[in-house]
């Protein structure tokens, strides 16, 4: 860690060593509840991550028909977080 200043390589060191923790909550470890890539695949996830800003920059409301399911599960996914604290 001592040989970089580059922020995404620190975190994926991070990462690595001390894995995920909660997405909500203090813990600094543990696995959430994903249930398609394991979070130290950091290609899949970018992947993931650029196909979500392309969704939302062309539909920011999650409004077409396409999109229906995408907007429940996360609007579940949000309603299941704020019901754990």
């Amino acid at each position: 860690m001592e040989n970089t200043t580059d922020g995404f390589k620190l975190a994926e060191i991070d990462l690595q060593l001390r894995g995920p923790g909660e997405f909500f909550g203090t813990r600094q470890s543990g696995t959430p509840d994903l249930k398609i890539a394991q979070l130290a695949d950091t290609r899949l996830l970018h992947a993931a991550n650029l196909e979500a800003q392309k969704i939302l920059a062309e539909d920011p409301h999650l409004e077409k028909p396409e999109h229906a399911l995408l907007k429940q599960k996360a609007a579940d996914f949000w309603a299941e977080s704020t019901q754990a604290g």
